[in-house]
């Protein structure tokens, strides 16, 4: 348990230089302009009952990541959830980003484990995929660069595609072609 002095003091020197940020996050983030500062003094007092534990040793990552949160918790409350309030709210300050370097870890593996699909995908439709997905061209540019018919490349990349979110999602990666169904020789003479 911190004291009140060390309490108080922590306060005045790490989160109070933070209250116009913190109040202009507020605003940003929650539509009714009334409620801000009854908000940031919520806010503050969420950060004081929170570090009387422990002084946090980022207090603005700390802050910051108490006002996301209790912004949450207001808006579930009232039941105004919005989609923009939630990607608002998503948009903190990169600075405070506690689990970035994990984030970062993670996109790399998945990163990783898409271009080990992508390489499994037999050669046109691997080219298909990158010309369509990673480099962007239309459906005619790619057809023009490869030198086949629009239909081609919307069916390599619908195989290309399904292979790939198989190979994401634990499956073997494999491409699936319809089976045609082969007509008797009997039905074919009258």
């Amino acid at each position: 348990m911190i004291d009140d002095d060390e309490l108080n003091a922590w306060f005045c020197r790490e989160v109070l230089p933070l209250e116009r940020a913190l109040t202009s996050y507020i605003r940003r983030n929650w539509r009714v302009a009334e409620d801000v500062i009854e908000l940031r003094q919520d806010i503050y007092e969420h950060a004081l009952i929170g570090a009387r534990r422990g002084l946090p040793s980022h207090a603005r990552g700390y802050v910051y990541t108490v006002a996301r949160n209790h912004l949450i918790n207001q808006a579930k409350r009232a039941q105004i959830v919005s989609f923009e309030t939630i990607a608002d709210l998503d948009m903190i300050d990169r600075e405070v980003d506690m689990l970035e370097g994990e984030r970062v870890l993670t996109a790399r593996d998945e990163l990783r484990h898409a271009k080990t699909g992508i390489d499994k995908l037999p050669p046109r439709c691997r080219e298909v995929i990158k010309l369509r997905k990673l480099e962007g061209l239309s459906t005619q540019e790619a057809a023009d660069a490869l030198g086949v018919s629009t239909e081609t490349i919307r069916q390599q990349l619908k195989y290309g595609m399904k292979a790939l979110i198989d190979h994401m999602l634990g499956g073997p990666g494999k491409i699936v072609r319809p089976k045609l169904a082969r007509r008797d020789d009997s039905e074919a003479r009258p």
